[in-house]
């Protein structure tokens, strides 16, 4: 049986998404993320969550800023080449010309008692949207029991041992593969 289709998004439409992302977004990639779980993933179904964490992992194990690429890799997804420009200068335009002004202004901002405030609640306002992402992210991330072992793995290597985040990632992944490969096998065993 042929999975059904999934719509993908104009090109205007993922432009003026990844717009508001840049615009009204603080607190960095994750916070981002948490965005693009809530209307890609929760409102259009438009991805999985399961594909929102692969789209996240492999953006956050590159090269660069984790949200720019990962928002090149959702807008390839979505539309090829034109898909990623689209969505990648969408999210940089609005930080960009934020930056533009307050680095002409930058020792105003910098010792202004307002601006420091209001920065401190803008901080305090996105640790509950991502951390309301990530749980809604568990269940794609752990599609198989032993993931558990390995989540609790990795967190005692990097916070006990402070293994590398790479090595991290690549153990991850092999053990990703191995346990696919454990539990299709299972399944194969049981429809023969």
């Amino acid at each position: 049986m042929n999975k059904p289709v999934k719509s993908k998004s104009s090109l205007l439409t993922l432009f003026f998404d990844f717009l508001k992302f840049g615009l009204f977004t603080f607190g960095g990639g994750w916070s981002i993320v948490a965005q693009m779980e809530k209307i890609y993933v929760s409102d259009r179904k438009d991805i999985s969550s399961q594909e929102l964490i692969d789209l996240t992992s492999v953006g956050r194990s590159l090269p660069g800023t984790m949200i720019g690429n990962i928002a090149v890799l959702f807008g390839y997804s979505q539309r090829g080449i034109p898909g990623a420009l689209v969505c990648l200068f969408g999210m940089i335009l609005p930080p960009f010309i934020v930056l533009l002004i307050v680095a002409s202004c930058y020792t105003a901002f910098r010792t202004n008692y307002w601006v420091a405030a209001a920065m401190s609640g803008i901080r305090c306002a996105v640790v509950p949207i991502i951390m309301s992402a990530a749980l809604k992210m568990i269940n794609g991330a752990f599609r198989f029991p032993p993931c558990y072992f390995v989540t609790i793995l990795c967190v005692i290597l990097y916070l006990v041992f402070d293994v590398n985040c790479i090595y991290l990632v690549i153990l991850g992944s092999i053990f990703g593969l191995l346990i696919s490969e454990i539990y299709q096998r299972k399944e194969a065993r049981k429809h023969a």
